[in-house]
C-alpha cells in the first residue's frame, strides 16, 4: 500500500426530511446565497423547502448553473456575492451546481485573476467562502470531497481543481429529492460514479485490500441497484443505496493509498468542451475502449476485476479480460447511456481536434504511469468510433 494522508471534515447528514435540518446547519447570522441549476428544485418545491429551514436569514439566490458549469456564468455569481456581502454559500442541486459553488467560494477570495484557480488545478487557492450543499443528483461525489470541474466556453477548455479549502462544511443528503429526476439523469450517475471507483480500482496491485474490497462492493452495489432506480423510481431502498454509493465513489477511502488513473476523464473533458456531451456520456464512450487499450500494464487488476465484481472465472486470461471489457460496456447500454462516438454524431473527422485539445491543456502523460501518450490518446478515440 502507497503511504497517504487522508482528509475529510464533511459532515453528511443523510435520510428523509433532512432539509429541515439546515436552521442547524447554516450560521444563525448567515447572509445565504442559494445557487442552483435549472427550474427543477423550484418546480418539484426543493427551493421553498429550503427556504423555510434558513427560517429569517437573509438569502437570495442565484439560478442557471449548467450542467458542466460555465466560468462566465458563475463569475455573475461572484459579482454578485461582492456587491451584496453574502458570506455563506448553499448548492441546492447535483454535481455541477456544487462544483460551481466551490470554483465560486474560491473565487471571491482569488486576490488575481479567477481563471488562475483553474490553470493552477488549485494551488493559488489560500481560502474560500464556507458552503454547504442540499444534494438533489446522486452521481459525481462532489458533496464529500475538495475537487471541482469548471468549463470556460469562451476558450473550449474544461479543466479541474482541487483544494481543502472547498471541502463542504455539510451536505444534506435526501433521497426522497431523486424521485422525480428523469431517467437520463439516474443513468447517467450510475455511470459517473462506477467509473469513479474504476479510476482509482483498475490500475495496479499495491496490496491495498481493504481498498480493493471497498470499490468492488461499490461496484457491484451500482451494478445491483443502477438497473432497479430506473425500474422503480420511488423505492426509497434502492435510491438511498444509489446516493449513498455515489457519495463513496469519489470520498477518498477507495482511491486512499493506491494508484489512480483518472486518464478516462481527460479525455471525457475534451468531448464534452468540443461536443457538449455530457459528462457520463463521455466516460461511457472511453472507459471500454481505454481498458482493452490498457490491457497490459492494468492486466492483474482485469483480471482480479472479472472475477470479483463479474464472477467471471472460465476461460484463458485474455478471454476473461475481453468478457469483463464487454460486461461493463454492456452495463452502461443496459441503462440507455450509448458507448461510442458514432452515437453521438460524431466521426473521425473530429479525432484531430480532440487531440489537438489534449495537447493545449498539458494532457500529454496520462494514466497512473503518467506513460499514456498523445499518440495513445488518439489511439483510444479512434476505437471509440
Amino acid at each position: 500500500m502507497l503511504n497517504f494522508d487522508f482528509y475529510n471534515p464533511t459532515r453528511v447528514v443523510f435520510g428523509e426530511g433532512t432539509i429541515a435540518r439546515l436552521d442547524e446547519l447554516v450560521p444563525a447570522d448567515a447572509r445565504v446565497l442559494v445557487l442552483y441549476g435549472g427550474g427543477s428544485a423550484e418546480r418539484n418545491g426543493t427551493l421553498a423547502e429550503v427556504q423555510a429551514a434558513l427560517g429569517s436569514r437573509r438569502v437570495q439566490r442565484f439560478g442557471g448553473i449548467e450542467p458542466n458549469p460555465s466560468y462566465e456564468t458563475l463569475m455573475k455569481a461572484v459579482e454578485l456575492i461582492h456587491r451584496e456581502g453574502i458570506d455563506f454559500l448553499l448548492a441546492v442541486g447535483g454535481g455541477s451546481v456544487i462544483d460551481g459553488t466551490k470554483f465560486v467560494a474560491a473565487a471571491v477570495k482569488h486576490a488575481g485573476d479567477p481563471w488562475e484557480i483553474l490553470q493552477t488545478r488549485g494551488k493559488s487557492v489560500s481560502s474560500a467562502l464556507p458552503f454547504g450543499c442540499v444534494l438533489t443528483l446522486p452521481a459525481t461525489g462532489s458533496e464529500m470531497n475538495c475537487a471541482s470541474v469548471v468549463t470556460r466556453k469562451s476558450v473550449n477548455a474544461k479543466l479541474g481543481f482541487f483544494s481543502r479549502q472547498v471541502f463542504p462544511r455539510f451536505s444534506v443528503l435526501d433521497p426522497v429529492k431523486t424521485y422525480t429526476l428523469p431517467p437520463r439523469q439516474i443513468a447517467n450517475g450510475v455511470v459517473d460514479a462506477f467509473v469513479h471507483v474504476a479510476e482509482q480500482y483498475l490500475t495496479y496491485p499495491v496490496s491495498a485490500a481493504v481498498q480493493d474490497r471497498y470499490a468492488e462492493s461499490l461496484l457491484q452495489t451500482l451494478i445491483e441497484v443502477g438497473p432497479k432506480a430506473l425500474a422503480t423510481p420511488q423505492d426509497y431502498d434502492v435510491r438511498a443505496n444509489l446516493m449513498w454509493a455515489a457519495t463513496q465513489a469519489l470520498s477518498g477511502p477507495v482511491g486512499a493509498g493506491v494508484p489512480q488513473d483518472w486518464a478516462t476523464h481527460m479525455i471525457g473533458h475534451e468531448l464534452t468542451a468540443l461536443h457538449g456531451l455530457d459528462h457520463a456520456q463521455t466516460l461511457a464512450i472511453v472507459l471500454p475502449t481505454l481498458l482493452n487499450e490498457r490491457r497490459t500494464p492494468k492486466r492483474a487488476k482485469l483480471l482480479q476485476y472479472a472475477e470479483r465484481v463479474w464472477n467471471i472465472r472460465d476461460g484463458d486470461e485474455d478471454a476473461r479480460i475481453d468478457a469483463a471489457i464487454a460486461r461493463t460496456r454492456e452495463f452502461f447500454e443496459s441503462l440507455g447511456v450509448k458507448t461510442r462516438l458514432a452515437d453521438y454524431g460524431i466521426g473521425a473527422n473530429a479525432i484531430d481536434a480532440l487531440v489537438a485539445q489534449l495537447e493545449a491543456h498539458g494532457m500529454t502523460a496520462l494514466g497512473e504511469h503518467r506513460d499514456l501518450d498523445l499518440t495513445t490518446s488518439r489511439r483510444i478515440l479512434e476505437a471509440c468510433l
